[in-house]
């Protein structure tokens, strides 16, 4: 349920200050997004990659790994043998790994391959996200309105050149700013409940393509709060091998400055 902690003072400082000291050490992690290497679309011609061990192409609806001796493992289970896998209605960055490296798998249209290397620079060399200081006054209540049956939204990648994708959208968050009331449509990623956004600060201070804000504690009468003080970088914010990030829908857009959150991440000039 929505609470209703003190969100003055010291203590909110502090909270938050917990909170970015947890996500940074996420980002950090050593397959996360700085960890992102290299980004491989497959065709039928099966092709080795620099770093990559194995031959990888596309047959049909398969994507097809030959280990050529090297041994991988995927959701659990090795093989040093050729693998197909038919991952088309799969989730997103289905992973294999090979040695210290994971490689994730997706599909839109074609399959794409993307490579996590704990070796990566950007990784080494990660010296945290810009950020606005925290101010409780970017912490708003909002309604969840879930929808009676299952709902699917349909939205563009930051590669404008890439197909619409479809993803879940059980709901939308309505929220107040001024005089006026906003509906944003939600998401479901990874099993967590979130909204991508742009606003003011887009393009300026803050990633052009928008930001994401996980929604949480869904309280019996639908009442959410939003911090934005938590909203972060969307992945492709810190590596172009991320093409696939969702374009915000319209009404997702908008049109005042939320001075809070993340700020444009150094790698892009933040």
């Amino acid at each position: 349920m929505a609470d209703d902690r003190d969100i003055t003072g010291e203590q909110f400082a502090r909270d938050w200050k917990a909170w970015r000291a947890d996500w940074e050490q996420w980002l950090r992690a050593p397959h996360g997004w700085l960890s992102a290497r290299s980004l491989h679309w497959l065709d039928e011609t099966p092709r080795r990659s620099p770093g990559l061990p194995g031959l990888w192409y596309q047959d049909h609806d398969e994507v097809v790994i030959d280990p050529e001796g090297a041994t991988m493992t995927f959701r659990g289970e090795s093989f040093d043998t050729v693998k197909r896998l038919s991952l088309i209605d799969a989730p997103d960055d289905q992973r294999v790994t090979a040695g210290e490296l994971e490689i994730g798998i997706t599909h839109r249209g074609t399959y794409m391959i993307l490579v996590y290397d704990p070796d990566a620079p950007r990784r080494r060399d990660f010296r945290g996200v810009p950020v606005f200081e925290p101010n409780p006054d970017w912490v708003l209540t909002g309604r969840y309105e879930q929808h009676e049956s299952p709902s699917r939204i349909t939205l563009g990648s930051v590669d404008p050149g890439l197909k619409e994708h479809t993803h879940d959208s059980p709901g939308l968050v309505h929220v107040q700013h001024g005089q006026d009331t906003y509906a944003l449509r939600t998401l479901r990623s990874g099993g967590r409940l979130i909204t991508v956004f742009t606003d003011g600060t887009s393009g300026i201070t803050t990633y052009s393509s928008g930001r994401s804000l996980a929604i949480t504690d869904v309280g019996e009468d639908g009442r959410v709060r939003l911090d934005f003080n938590r909203a972060v970088n969307l992945p492709c914010a810190f590596s172009d091998n991320f093409p696939i990030c969702p374009v915000p829908p319209p009404g997702n857009r908008l049109p005042f400055a939320i001075e809070a959150g993340e700020r444009t991440p150094w790698e892009k000039g933040g």
